[in-house]
């Protein structure tokens, strides 16, 4: 039973339940600019019907094999009828961090780094954080920063590191199987009573960059593909 709402989300509600779980509750609406989608945005730019559902279809399907595979998720169960996941309660790191995984020069990367590397070139697993700050255009920061900040401990950063590069392995061979290339990848981490490190929020084709034969694949005709 759901007790009360305790957070409203640009692409997803939050509620808490009698059992102490939370309930996640994904929207149909998107990250983007002008009505164009874009995961890097830092705000809503459009609504895309049933885009909730299938980004929900997606991170239970990811989940399911991240936890299988060992690698600890805040995922308990899902209902894709009513577009919600039920997930365990898990405190995010600072006021929110988001984690990428890079394979591939491009998006923000290039544009931060593009006079030292061509566009579309290898990352050998590159990962960085950054703040979910909207004023502030999601600021990277170091590991030393996050340690001096009291956000994260060297451990926790450390683990971090190394289950987003698993967790990323995971998705590029799913992906692989499919005939499509992941170029990079975002993620959300939280820790629970004990400091413990886990995934959360949602693995979603609106969090990543695939592309096919070297273009780039829109996340609603990713899904598509993805479930075909």
């Amino acid at each position: 039973m759901i007790k009360k709402q305790v957070y409203t989300g640009k692409t997803k509600n939050v509620f808490e339940l009698e059992n102490g779980n939370y309930l996640l509750k994904f929207k149909d609406d998107c990250t983007g600019k002008d009505g164009v989608f874009d995961p890097g945005e830092n705000s809503v730019g459009l609504t895309i019907d049933g885009v909730g559902r299938v980004n929900l279809k997606m991170s239970v399907y990811f989940f399911e094999k991240i936890n299988a595979a060992g690698i600890r998720t805040h995922y308990v169960s899902a209902d894709l009828d009513d577009t919600t996941m039920e997930v365990l309660p898990a405190k995010v790191f600072g006021k929110g961090l988001e984690v990428i995984c890079r394979y591939k020069a491009v998006g923000s990367f290039f544009r931060r780094y593009g006079e030292y590397i061509t566009e579309g070139a290898d990352l050998p697993e590159y990962v960085e954080m950054t703040f979910k700050n909207d004023a502030k255009g999601d600021p990277l920061v170091t590991k030393d920063g996050l340690v001096a900040l009291n956000i994260m401990s060297e451990k926790q950063y450390d683990d971090i590191k190394e289950m987003t590069r698993k967790v990323t392995r995971i998705v590029a061979d799913a992906m692989k199987d499919r005939g499509l290339d992941l170029y990079d990848i975002k993620f959300e981490f939280g820790y629970d009573k004990d400091g413990s490190v886990m995934l959360i929020d949602e693995i979603a084709s609106g969090n990543m960059r695939v592309y096919k034969d070297g273009k780039y694949i829109e996340p609603m005709t990713l899904s598509k593909l993805f479930f075909e």
